[in-house]
């Protein structure tokens, strides 16, 4: 049998086969929503799990100057929440945790950036306290994440 053409008896006389004229798209269909579904479960992951500097985080920052501090893959994120409590890549460590991961990034490369995102509320105290561990574990290159100010 011919492919899209109709299995068995058909009202011709002559025996031949009529051709399938119509398409199926229920299968295609089926296949976009899966994928559409497979692509909504992958960005909310992307988006919740935090890649490099950019984590994707919600945190109150102080208005400052120009951001001329551009991040890159390679850089660090920290972010002190409003209580006190240190999130990195997404995460929420604590200072051991934070100790270990600048450790490690120092061991990848001495010239990673530490950006600190320090919320509006948080104690001058805590960002130093953060900026002080990544100084103990040889990074030296320290920026205080802002918000650009309205109008510039």
């Amino acid at each position: 049998m011919a492919m899209g053409q109709v299995p068995g008896g058909s009202d011709d006389p002559t025996g031949e086969d009529a051709v399938f004229s119509e398409i199926n798209i229920t299968p295609l269909t089926d296949i976009f929503l899966v994928l559409l579904i497979i692509f909504m479960v992958t960005s909310s992951v992307i988006v919740n799990q935090g890649q490099g500097a950019k984590s994707g985080l919600k945190v109150n920052l102080p208005q400052g100057g120009a951001a001329d501090v551009a991040a890159n893959a390679s850089d660090m994120s920290v972010a002190i929440l409003s209580d006190g409590r240190l999130v990195l890549s997404g995460n929420v460590v604590n200072a051991d945790e934070l100790r270990k991961a600048f450790d490690d990034a120092k061991a990848r490369s001495a010239d990673t950036l530490v950006i600190v995102q320090a919320d509006e509320g948080v104690p001058h105290g805590k960002v130093v306290e953060v900026m002080e561990m990544a100084k103990a574990a040889g990074l030296a290159q320290l920026a205080i994440g802002v918000r650009e100010a309205p109008g510039k």
